[in-house]
């Protein structure tokens, strides 16, 4: 299984970026591919009830990586972390198959409360570089969290959230097709009224 699950992450390296030439170059140079590792690593001790060791392995691999993945967060084979730098992945954490995760993005709490207080991310969601998600909700398949948003509630499938707090600005068919918010459409009503009223 864990061979598996590296295959699919230099897979899923190779298909997001394109700079990746090989899966050679992908195993040997590329952060998120070594933190993911080291997390199922550190999963599988954290499951046998070895949770002290399983510790000393995720921080093993935040001081070599610069991401923080706490042991007890399930991840996916083929989720793509690039960079990575700054990434901090919480204890109730899912992250699906296919997520795409940038620099500095936060799936943390929003404060001591138990039971499942990180999010749950879909699959082939995009979470843009200093993106925090907190919370014990779920962002939907094909979702796009926007650069430096603050997501603090659920996110719909094939939603696009920006801002802060963040908020949806645009919801695609799973054709592909646009499909504009409710918010956006009662903002555009009040701009052609104020229009009208001038």
């Amino acid at each position: 299984m864990w061979f598996k699950n590296l295959r699919m992450d230099i897979r899923a390296a190779k298909e997001n970026d394109p700079a990746a030439r090989n899966g050679f170059e992908i195993l040997l140079t590329y952060a998120g591919v070594h933190a993911l590792s080291w997390h199922r690593v550190a999963h599988f001790l954290q499951k046998i009830h070895l949770k002290l060791l399983a510790r000393i392995v995720s921080q093993l691999a935040r001081f070599f990586t610069g991401i923080e993945i706490h042991p007890s967060a399930k991840i996916e084979g083929g989720v793509f972390i690039d960079h990575g730098m700054g990434v901090v992945i919480g204890e109730t954490a899912e992250v699906r198959t296919g997520t795409v995760i940038y620099q500095g993005v936060t799936l943390g709490g929003t404060g001591k409360e138990k039971g499942k207080r990180h999010p749950t991310i879909m699959e082939n969601v995009v979470l843009s570089a200093g993106a925090k998600v907190l919370g014990g909700f779920t962002v939907g398949r094909n979702a796009k969290i926007g650069a430096g948003a603050v997501v603090l509630k659920e996110v719909p499938p094939y939603a696009t959230v920006v801002g802060v707090p963040g908020r949806v600005v645009r919801i695609r068919t799973p054709e592909g097709e646009d499909e504009p918010h409710h918010s956006m459409v009662k903002t555009l009503a009040i701009n052609h009224e104020l229009h009208h009223e001038e």
